[in-house]
């Protein structure tokens, strides 16, 4: 397995094709905006080092059931409900450790749900792309890379089917097929860790009808492959990290990363290819894929313990804490944030062995746990900024606590507690703020509305589900009438 260490220099050897802010990105391993999401991403590899961190080995590793070696966690194929329950706590885990989105969630549910949907395909059409994908899967393992799972398309004209668009590009489509392989083109949106990975796996964003089956396609590139384009978002406060770490930032070690991914005539080889015009599949890997990560939502657990904790930190700093409403608030606090990570074992603890061997979570309650997710954390940021007040709105910056003329008056004014240094209380309100407000929002506000899917995905999934028959039946039973 890598470490961390080496997981940074392996990115220095990647050279994509990146745009921020109008101009080309030649360094993007060292470019301040993006090195704070990297070093999350390291941690997925840091907290694996059994020598740095024994505690977590359980979590963070796993035995390869292709190998038999040990490998990280990320590129395991689950393998029990006990996979599926560590896969879940880790999520936790480095939610606290980082306070931001670690960015390998996505990959890791792409490559569980491509071993089963390959699998189903190959019995109903005779293919081999279970094969193709197990041989891809060991590269992976074996090199411990990270991968980027891609599904979400522009979408034009969401009335419309993708075949029904006036401009085919806005969904990912075939241009071309060849004798060695096929030409893509289109685009991914809202890339989580996308040039921090080392591939990126697609899929296709939703169902297909026979009309739409050049869109119905999956497949693993490098990312840094000719004709992959990256455009890098952007996030509230996101230039704050350009002056380093400082009061200002609020999280002064990690951050997130979203990039629109344009693929301008890619040519895929077969060998890398696990889904072709298999319309009648592309729901099913969608609706796999899709269960996968509203599990891995128990990453905002771990983002709540970290504003549960500077919210505690901050009333503490300014002297209410004692107070029986911030005590009621951070109770509520605490009550959401656990109701989150319960949804998520749940989900876990009553998954099954699908036909392929993998082990799948239970779509019902993994769809429950992702619905409470597009909630309970804007309730979480709303006592959290209650708590902290209306400082996080308003603080001077780092440069006028310094300044020579004025910095005495911040320091005077914006004292809380005898004892606590008011760089102390400062650090913890620009957390509250980087969180609730600035470029922590996106991971841990916007991403949980909109990420696997936005509110309205979840809906329908818990009706599809939902048994109400049996439901009905209960009651039926219960107060005396026929069945």
């Amino acid at each position: 397995m890598k470490t961390a260490q080496e997981y940074i220099d392996s990115m220095r050897k990647m050279r994509f094709e990146l745009y921020m802010f109008g101009e080309q990105v030649a360094d993007h391993v060292d470019n301040p905006l993006i090195r704070p999401a990297m070093n999350c991403v390291a941690a997925t590899y840091e907290l694996a080092e059994e020598t740095r961190f024994p505690q977590y080995r359980e979590l963070m590793t796993a035995t390869s059931h292709l190998t038999g070696k040990k490998i990280n966690r990320f590129c395991h194929i689950h393998q029990s409900v006990d996979d599926l329950v560590k896969k879940s706590r880790m999520g936790r885990v480095l939610g606290a450790h980082t306070g931001s989105c670690f960015q390998r969630c996505v990959g890791m549910d792409a490559l569980n749900a491509l071993s089963m949907v390959t699998y189903d395909i190959d019995v109903k059409h005779g293919t081999g792309y279970n094969e193709r994908f197990l041989k891809y899967l060991r590269y992976v393992q074996d090199e411990d890379l990270v991968c980027d799972g891609a599904m979400t398309d522009a979408k034009g004209d969401r009335s419309l089917r993708p075949s029904q668009q006036a401009d085919p590009d806005l969904y990912l489509h075939v241009v071309e097929e060849k004798p060695d392989g096929i030409v893509v083109r289109g685009n991914k949106m809202h890339q989580t860790g996308a040039v921090n990975a080392h591939e990126i796996i697609c899929m296709p964003t939703r169902a297909m009808l026979e009309d739409d089956q050049d869109y119905a396609i999956s497949f693993a590139l490098p990312a840094d492959t000719q004709g992959i384009v990256y455009i890098y978002g952007r996030q509230p406060g996101d230039t704050r990290k350009i002056d380093g770490p400082n009061l200002d930032t609020g999280n002064i070690l990690y951050g997130g990363q979203e990039c629109m991914v344009v693929f301008d005539d890619v040519f895929v080889p077969w060998e890398r290819v696990f889904m072709y015009r298999e319309y009648d599949f592309a729901g099913d890997l969608v609706e796999k894929f899709s269960s996968y990560h509203r599990q891995s939502y128990a990453c905002k657990s771990g983002i709540g313990d970290v504003l549960i904790g500077a919210s505690q930190l901050a009333a503490e700093y300014q002297g209410t804490s004692k107070a029986s409403h911030i005590r009621e608030k951070i109770l509520d606090m605490i009550h959401l944030n656990e109701t989150m990570m319960s949804c998520s074992l749940a989900c876990a603890y009553e998954g099954h062995r699908e036909a392929s061997g993998t082990y799948l979570v239970d779509a019902l309650r993994a769809n429950v746990s992702k619905l409470n997710v597009t909630r309970f954390p804007y309730d979480i940021a709303r006592l959290a900024q209650d708590i902290a007040g209306g400082l996080i709105a308003t603080m001077p910056s780092e440069k006028d606590l310094k300044h020579p003329r004025i910095g005495k008056y911040i320091a005077k004014y914006l004292k809380g507690v005898e004892g606590v240094p008011v760089e102390d209380r400062i650090r913890v309100l620009r957390l509250v703020e980087n969180l609730t407000m600035g470029s922590g929002a996106a991971c841990y506000l916007a991403e949980s509305m909109h990420g696997a899917g936005s509110p309205m995905a979840q809906r329908i999934m818990i009706g599809r589900q939902s048994d109400v028959e049996r439901m009905k039946n209960s009651a039926r039973r219960l107060c005396g009438i026929e069945p």
